[in-house]
């Protein structure tokens, strides 16, 4: 019955984080492996609120079909949050998306041939690369350091790739790395879109959860040319569960979206998204977001001083600012998949860091997930960690 398969159907596999998770959910496991929000954070009782009042005012609207753009007041405060970090914005540039997801999936459809390229970072969001996969994409990895892509190196991977379809771009607190590219850093990337005439797809599903260091315009802001394409989320801001997230871009790029997306699902959840501006009607989500990047600042500085702690020396590590992810170089010759297994038998889980090069160019680096454990379950996990990271680390030493 394979022979029944699209040719696509070759080009997809099963997220290998995705299926991490299934080994990490046993209860004796602290799990460093997932990028889950804290769920005690969740406005549970507030969203009882908002869905009380959208049944008793709206209760048959908001269970009927919508329109595909999404529900206008919600639209209308996602535009107003667009202009408040910069990017120029009305109701016509926002698409309402299945969670940020969907919107690298529709972008995946509505621009990709067999074999484009796709210049991303060296690593960079494993989902995104699964998506490009399955549409025959061609990776070209730009490399990093702690500033984020270097540009020197994007405008070298633009020569050399001519028709790149687009720049594939986390710029704050990078998934898997949490490395932030700086203000200069966005301005070049404009000027080399520009001049090499290649779009950019911005994904930023982390730039709200800021917690130290100075905020940064997105790249977007910087656009002259209408080239760049914003996708986000409210899935580590609010809630995951209710899968909303959108696209922001020009709006001849929106008309083709919204052609998609009517194919893929009509539109997003009408519930779910009532129910979301219902809320930032009622309450304050700054002020909810506050909460969130408290704790996540207070996890991730535990995370950090248990690396200085109980890891061994001969390994660097990110310092993020924010959202949720450290990134763990080990030294060469040491594979995370292994340190992956040894860590699962001493009941503590990380993610190995190869299956986020899109042509598997490494496998000694490991991604650490601190939102999603207490301060308690953080020192605990990381002392086992760091148990077989001094035994691995030494054995490979002792071998060469």
């Amino acid at each position: 019955m394979k022979d029944k398969f699209a040719q696509r159907a070759s080009l997809v596999k099963s997220s290998e984080t995705r299926e991490i998770l299934k080994v990490t959910e046993r209860p004796e496991v602290i799990s460093f492996a997932g990028g889950l929000p804290a769920p005690e954070l969740f406005p549970v009782e507030a969203m009882n609120d908002a869905c009380r009042a959208v049944l008793n005012e709206d209760g048959a609207a908001s269970l009927q079909y919508s329109t595909t753009e999404g529900y206008i007041p919600l639209r209308e405060a996602i535009s107003k949050r667009m202009q408040d970090i910069g990017i120029e914005s009305t109701v016509s540039n926002i698409l309402i998306t299945s969670g940020s997801q969907q919107a690298i999936d529709l972008t995946g459809r509505l621009f990709l041939n067999d074999g484009d390229v796709v210049i991303c970072e060296s690593p960079t969001y494993l989902a995104a690369i699964n998506v490009f996969k399955s549409y025959n994409a061609t990776f070209v990895e730009v490399d990093m350091d702690e500033d984020g892509m270097i540009m020197e190196e994007l405008e070298k991977k633009l020569q050399e790739n001519p028709h790149a379809k687009f720049i594939y771009t986390i710029p704050d607190f990078q998934n898997p790395t949490g490395r932030t590219l700086t203000r200069e850093r966005r301005q070049r990337m404009i000027e080399l879109a520009n001049a090499y005439d290649v779009l950019i797809v911005e994904d930023n599903p982390y730039g709200g959860v800021r917690f130290a260091g100075e905020t940064l315009p997105p790249v977007k802001h910087f656009d002259t040319e209408g080239r760049v394409i914003y996708i986000s989320t409210f899935s580590k801001i609010f809630a995951p569960g209710l899968r909303i997230g959108w696209v922001c871009a020009d709006e001849a790029f929106i008309d083709k979206y919204v052609a998609f997306k009517q194919v893929a699902d009509l539109h997003t959840d009408s519930f779910a998204q009532r129910v979301t501006a219902k809320y930032m009607e009622l309450y304050d989500i700054e002020e909810h977001i506050q909460k969130i990047k408290a704790v996540y600042k207070e996890r991730c500085t535990q995370m950090l001083s248990c690396i200085e702690e109980f890891f061994p020396e001969n390994l660097s590590y990110s310092k993020p600012e924010g959202g949720l992810f450290i990134w763990v170089e080990l030294p060469q010759g040491i594979d995370s998949a292994h340190i992956f297994s040894e860590c699962l038998k001493n009941n503590v889980a990380c993610v190995p860091g190869t299956p986020f090069f899109p042509n598997g160019t490494r496998n000694n680096a490991l991604r650490l997930n601190y939102s999603n454990m207490s301060a308690e379950q953080i020192v605990e996990g990381m002392k086992r960690m760091g148990d077989v990271l001094h035994r691995e680390l030494t054995r490979e030493t002792t071998v060469l």
